[in-house]
């Protein structure tokens, strides 16, 4: 009866915002084929909580599954969320009553002096032993509101650990791909200075027969050391890639062990699973922990206002006291009981408890703005990789036609050149252009594929089919 009423909010889920769709217009169903491959947004939320393994590259499932395995964040998010799932435990035993049991013995000696009496003094030895119970009564909801809050916060935690473990699956697969697409943009270079060294060994041939100029091996090797040059920064990006899975893997640079990827062994996603908005907000790890920080802020108000009524507690002690020895407690004459209600009104605390109030209200505004912006956040991001997809797709179509001409120019002039009948300057300028062509062709394929993961992370990266993925991963 005394537990029928708990002062404060109830807490109330945030509606959905009212839209059917993530961008302007109509919504995209799909891309345009590039590289012989379209992509097709589906209206569902059945992504796979593995998603990475969409790319078919099994070295790309081994280091997720290492980097899941061993990174410290993820460890460190894990054991933050035991930590709030016990305090969330501790705080139930406020619905249960508290027993104590004390053993006491001492030595002791009187002073009959201080009892303004002149008879001498009496050492003698005092055994006690007694328990306690005491229950508080939990009229206006305190208590209840405090694990209210503390449930929200193991909610909120438990969401937080979700988006650590999306963030890390996302951060090894773009670092990879972005490492896989460094090592092409390398090989690219390479076979096209080795293709500039034959052009060398053909000039000088034709300058030694009076047919060239020595100024066409001298802008030759020009050309062959500026993408000589050109190397340096993209191995360096390749170390740096390195550095960071070995990170994000739990280990040391030194000690990483990484397989060698290629890009082209990477398979693109056609069937893209996006949620529908009023989906959204139930699967972003970013929004549902928003959302249970609201739900701490809304309880923390009930805390607040229940700490302005008065507050009831009950208490009872029993015990046996001796002089003797333990073994005679049981004697009448030495046992004690007392039954203690209380009642305490806080009658005057300053501003304390008003303001205190005041301020987990704006604690409660506070986490209301924040969920409303973790919401506008999560669409805008949704948005971004819809519009992304569809700019890759067109980007890579476009740079596949640049590299597909430019290679076929380039071969033509070098026949021509080796007959004679153009200048090196002509085939130079083809070299160049078949260069940039091809390495903003595997920039477009490697953006094409991050910008897929962006997609899955926007969606929030269907944790919440981890278990019939589990189910069916057991089930083969």
């Amino acid at each position: 009866m005394f537990g029928g009423c708990a002062v404060g909010p109830n807490f109330v889920r945030p509606a959905p915002p009212d839209t059917d769709r993530y961008t302007r217009g109509s919504r995209p169903k799909a891309t345009v084929t590039a590289d012989g491959m379209a992509q097709h947004f589906i209206s569902s939320d059945a992504l796979v909580a593995d998603w990475w393994k969409l790319f078919n590259s099994p070295d790309l499932n081994t280091v997720v599954n290492q980097a899941i395995a061993n990174n410290p964040t993820l460890a460190a998010s894990e054991a933050s969320l035991r930590q709030s799932e016990d305090n969330m435990r501790a705080g139930y035993g406020v619905f249960f009553p508290h027993v104590q049991a004390g053993i006491d013995a001492s030595r002791q000696r009187t002073a009959p002096l201080q009892q303004g009496s002149q008879a001498s003094g009496k050492i003698f030895s005092l055994f006690t032993l007694s328990a306690t119970v005491s229950y508080a009564l939990d009229v206006f909801g305190g208590g209840r509101r405090t694990v209210e809050s503390l449930r929200a916060q193991a909610d909120s935690q438990r969401y937080e650990s979700k988006a650590a473990y999306l963030i890390l699956s996302a951060n090894v697969v773009n670092t990879t791909i972005a490492r896989a697409a460094y090592l092409a943009q390398i090989r690219a270079t390479e076979q096209l200075i080795e293709l500039e060294k034959q052009q060398l060994n053909l000039t000088q041939v034709q300058v030694r027969a009076g047919t060239a100029s020595y100024a066409s091996v001298l802008a030759i090797r020009s050309l062959i050391f500026a993408n000589q040059a050109l190397l340096m920064p993209l191995r360096q990006n390749v170390s740096q890639a390195e550095h960071l899975l070995a990170t994000l893997e739990g280990t040391v640079p030194s000690k990483a062990t990484l397989p060698e990827i290629d890009l082209a062994r990477f398979s693109l996603p056609v069937k893209l699973p996006v949620s529908l908005p009023s989906d959204l907000v139930n699967q972003r790890p970013d929004i549902l922990s928003a959302e249970a920080q609201m739900h701490v802020a809304s309880a923390k108000i009930g805390v607040a206002t229940a700490a302005m009524f008065p507050s009831f507690n009950l208490n009872g002690t029993y015990g046996a006291a001796s002089l003797d020895k333990i073994s005679v407690l049981s004697a009448a004459s030495g046992k004690f009981w007392s039954v203690d209600p209380s009642v305490t009104i806080p009658i005057f605390q300053g501003t304390s408890l008003w303001y205190g109030r005041r301020a987990a209200i704006a604690a409660y505004q506070q986490a209301q703005a924040n969920y409303r912006q973790a919401v506008l956040g999560a669409f805008e991001q949704v948005a971004d990789s819809l519009k992304a997809l569809e700019h890759d797709a067109e980007a890579l179509r476009a740079y596949a036609g640049a590299t597909r001409t430019a290679g076929e120019a380039l071969n033509l002039l070098q026949s021509n050149y080796r007959a004679g009948l153009v200048s090196y300057l002509d085939v130079l300028t083809a070299d160049v252009q078949f260069h940039e062509a091809t390495i903003a062709y595997l920039q477009a394929v490697a953006q094409r594929y991050q910008d897929t993961v962006a997609l899955f992370v926007a969606v929030g990266g269907g944790w919440w089919n981890e278990q019939h993925t589990k189910d069916k991963e057991e089930a083969s």
